[in-house]
């Protein structure tokens, strides 16, 4: 009988980056990642989704309160990461860590604080 495990394929399913002001968001994160997200209500709220594979890990962004100091999700730039980093300030956000090299052939970082005050990571595989 084959053995089915409880470990998950991805330890990420999905994530919401809280907005104070949802249009402002919305703006800002297509400008930085030069697509645009789909929007859409669910449950009497706006949701705005970032673009991602069928099967894939998918977020978006959600009314609520956003924070400095809460779990830090970080949004694939691989293969775009200095333009994502270049678009950030002109989007009205700001650098806070920029680019850093990972151990180990893990890729690059870099943290952003978004028109909300949320920092959201960017992270490209090597």
């Amino acid at each position: 009988m084959p053995q089915t495990s409880n470990v998950p394929v991805t330890a990420l399913d999905w994530f919401a980056i809280p907005t104070a002001d949802f249009d402002r968001a919305l703006r800002f994160y297509e400008a930085i990642l030069e697509a645009p997200m789909r929007v859409s209500e669910f449950g009497g709220r706006q949701l705005a989704v970032f673009p991602h594979e069928d099967h894939g890990v998918g977020g978006g962004l959600v009314p609520g309160t956003p924070s400095l100091t809460g779990t830090i999700v970080y949004l694939n730039a691989t293969g775009r990461l200095d333009r994502t980093i270049s678009l950030v300030e002109g989007a009205g956000g700001q650098i806070e860590t920029p680019k850093t090299t990972l151990p180990q052939g893990m890729g690059e970082i870099a943290h952003i604080i978004d028109t909300e005050g949320n920092r959201v990571g960017l992270h490209a595989n090597s």
